[in-house]
């Protein structure tokens, strides 16, 4: 296993916590309570810190899953990364979020965060393989 491919899961992965934090923790933060009542008892109170822990490992899992794309698709430079991954986006989290949009009470706000969110982790993890595998 190349070790530049490790690195750069470890890189992405800790990197998109902090973007995690941003669009999803900080921007549009008094939005999350337009509809209190969509989320699980604990949540909003800042009690149950267990979700929080799985989206980060979560976000390790997208970050492996994206460097291992690139190399198995042959990605060999920061520009094929970048398009692989913004591929993937579009293909998941994407439509996902904007779907889930059209049924669940949330504020569009908040789904234009979550959707940039996994964009900047997703360029995040492309331009890890990109370096590491250039």
């Amino acid at each position: 296993m190349n070790w530049h491919l490790v690195v750069a899961v470890l890189a992405a992965g800790t990197v998109g916590m902090f973007t995690d934090w941003l669009f999803m923790g900080v921007l549009f933060h008094a939005r999350y309570n337009t509809w209190p009542e969509i989320w699980r008892p604990g949540v909003r109170e800042g009690k149950d810190r267990a979700g929080i822990v799985w989206a980060s490992v979560l976000g390790y899992v997208s970050a492996a899953a994206i460097v291992t794309l690139c190399a198995l698709a042959g990605v060999h430079g920061v520009h094929g990364g970048l398009l692989l991954a913004v591929l993937v986006w579009v293909a998941g989290p994407l439509l996902v979020l904007v779907a889930n949009g059209f049924f669940i009470k949330l504020d569009p706000l908040i789904t234009v965060a979550h959707c940039a969110g996994y964009l900047a982790r997703f360029l995040l993890a492309g331009l890890a393989a990109g370096i590491a595998l250039g």
